[in-house]
């Protein structure tokens, strides 16, 4: 039998949208040592998903474009978080489903071939990294003429973009909010791209120099203060900017506040996650504290304190 535990990432930023100079996507973003994914799998006939059903199909389909002519698998889903509200768990369920059969039937595959297979990683690479190594991670996101327009991962084919930097994160506390809500998905979240891109190569261009001389600097130099200017920063100016606009207004206030009462925090991808950055777990946990009656208060939802997760998916067989 085989068991994998994913990690879940936060989207921080996207990078390039306007792609005049021939790029498009690239992003930051970081791996989170909870919540998870976890499956176990063995062979079978047929392909079934059994436990919790969250992602039932798509780790159905994953699996199938992956087995073996006349092979199976049972899939055993034990633990999950919730879908489209900034995790990336289209990428992390896929992927698990894929690593399983990849691990079962000893086909050698690499975390960017499955990755391919399962069709994940078309416009941000930091989820399969994520999977695959852990950490803060910068990609390259794709050659325009390659990819040929601005759409989400679900709506691309292209291969996930290439890693420019990868770094062990400092083991900072973090308040992690999760309304019980959900962020854009689908046809949805292809017409926010269509409505919103090209943006402004000014943009592109402030948004690169922060990522490349704050963000990534604080990482390498553990400086929680310039890397939490840099994740507010990055709120306030291209793709996350546009994305603002169309925040519910609970996602709005627990964002702001959790900025006055940190060192930085910003919205994952679409939301409605907000994550945030804190140097102690007592001011940590005073913040969780807050912020969970604000959800009380409004949506519902669960607020958590995690860190940063250096590895990626941990794969065994038990």
């Amino acid at each position: 039998m085989i068991k994998i535990t994913t990690p879940c990432r936060i989207h921080m930023t996207l990078i390039d949208m306007n792609a005049e100079i021939g790029r498009v996507d690239g992003g930051a973003g970081l791996t989170l040592s909870s919540p998870n994914i976890r499956i176990t799998a063995e062979e079978a006939d047929g392909v079934n998903i059994e436990g919790l059903q969250g992602f039932a199909d798509r780790m159905k389909r994953a699996a199938e474009s992956l087995l073996p002519e006349g092979k199976g698998i049972r899939i055993n889903v034990q633990e999950v978080y919730h879908a489209h509200v900034g995790f990336g768990s289209g990428t992390q369920s896929s992927l698990a489903a894929a690593a399983a059969v990849n691990e079962l039937y000893g086909l050698g595959k690499s975390v960017r071939e499955l990755a391919l297979s399962v069709k994940r990683g078309g416009t941000s690479g930091i989820g399969v990294t994520a999977f695959e190594k852990g950490g803060f991670i910068v990609d390259g996101g794709h050659r325009f003429k390659d990819k040929g327009g601005f759409m989400p991962s679900a709506a691309s084919k292209v291969p996930p973009g290439p890693v420019l930097f990868r770094e062990d994160f400092p083991q900072w506390d973090m308040v992690v909010a999760i309304p019980n809500d959900k962020g854009m998905y689908d046809q949805e979240e292809v017409e926010t791209f269509k409505k919103f891109c090209p943006l402004p190569v000014e943009e592109v261009r402030e948004i690169s120099h922060v990522v490349l001389m704050q963000m990534m600097p604080a990482v390498i130099e553990n400086d929680i203060v310039s890397f939490g200017a840099a994740v507010n920063h990055v709120q306030t100016v291209g793709f996350n900017k546009r994305e603002s606009f169309i925040w519910p207004e609970f996602v709005k206030n627990i964002a702001s506040f959790m900025r006055s009462r940190s060192y930085g925090a910003g919205v994952s991808s679409f939301g409605p996650v907000v994550y945030s950055f804190v140097d102690n777990k007592s001011d940590g946990r005073q913040l969780q504290a807050e912020v969970q009656k604000m959800l009380d208060d409004s949506v519902g939802g669960t607020v958590m304190l995690t860190r940063a997760r250096n590895h990626g998916a941990e794969i065994s067989r038990v």
